[in-house]
């Protein structure tokens, strides 16, 4: 009986290519950078199941090519703004993704992201390397405080739970501003939900953790960031394009805001002549928010899981459309 024919877009941990390779036939992109369109294309053509990531667009046209015997879209990240779910779904494919085993690594993360721009370590760290610490002087490096600011959070899911949960150690007044109140967490976390307009005007710090799509498509724009203090700290680990960068870099080159930690951009990756790179209030860095050892070989064990059980047609662990859930 002939394997089922699947293509992996990108090396994952070698135990699960193995498990992959031990019940299909494994065509693995190995290349460090995602395969080009027009080479994705080619590859496509009659596989039973594919695993991508977000740097694969994953749309109508790829699914004609690869042909009606596609089964499976198995995706290893949460998002899935790469995939055309609607007419995965229309074709009865089922998509998985890898919810759940990043949230709270991705929240440590945030929290990282958001201490170190507040105390501006990779600047200090740098002045250390650069040999300009000469002694220690009471002005320098002044940073923002953490404990008892006011946190804004937007997009109250798995993740924006999580970072509120750790502000509570922080004596923080948590606010959140979400398409739906979440109710149910205020039962279990002092979160009190407020428009966008009134998060935006009174958190010391903003933490991004919505999905995106054409509502939430620039969502932090000029105007928005004109309503934030002078002293708040922008966090980003959602999506890049949730926030203009052009609008971003103003507002930072003209201290309209103090400080942004990013971990996600809009191209991704930013390009090297990007002028936010040239800010010293600008902290980026190469999404990396779920990047642990552990949470990345369970996202690994959950997108091969979703694969072979896919192209086998058995249910996915793991389903984003699960009306067509096998």
């Amino acid at each position: 009986m002939n394997k089922p024919k699947v293509l992996v877009t990108r090396n994952i941990f070698p135990e699960w290519i193995n498990y992959i390779s031990d019940n299909s036939e494994l065509d693995l992109w190995e290349d460090e950078l995602p395969p080009p369109r027009d080479v994705l294309l080619k590859k496509v053509k009659g596989i039973d199941g594919i695993l991508c990531l977000l740097t694969d667009k994953i749309d109508s046209e790829l699914m004609d090519i690869a042909g009606p015997q596609l089964k499976v879209i198995s995706q290893i990240a949460v998002g899935f703004d790469n995939i055309n779910i609607n007419e995965a779904t229309k074709r009865k494919i089922p998509v998985g993704n890898t919810p759940d085993v990043l949230t709270s690594t991705t929240a440590d993360a945030t929290w990282s992201l958001l201490m170190a721009a507040a105390r501006r370590i990779t600047e200090s760290e740098r002045f250390v390397h650069q040999g300009k610490w000469k002694t220690w002087h009471p002005l320098h490096f002044l940073g923002q405080d953490i404990y008892k600011s006011t946190f804004g959070i937007i997009g109250m899911g798995r993740i924006g739970y999580e970072v509120a949960k750790r502000a509570i150690g922080f004596d923080c007044k948590i606010i959140y501003y979400d398409v739906n109140r979440r109710k149910d967490l205020e039962e279990k976390l002092p979160l009190e939900y407020v428009d966008l307009k009134t998060l935006l005007i009174n958190s010391d710090i903003i933490s991004l953790h919505t999905v995106l799509n054409d509502d939430t498509y620039h969502l932090i724009g000029e105007k928005e960031l004109n309503l934030m203090k002078d002293n708040s700290i922008l966090v980003n680990v959602s999506r890049g394009p949730v926030v203009d960068s052009k609008a971003l870099y103003n507002a930072l080159l003209d201290k309209k805001i103090w400080a942004a930690a990013l971990d996600v951009t809009d191209p991704e990756p930013i390009p090297n002549d990007d002028p936010l790179l040239k800010l010293d209030n600008c902290l980026i860095v190469p999404h990396i928010a779920s990047a642990s050892y552990k949470t990345r070989y369970e996202m690994s064990k959950i997108s091969a899981e979703n694969l072979i059980n896919g192209v086998n047609k058995k249910s996915l662990i793991t389903c984003v459309n699960p009306e067509v859930n096998y």
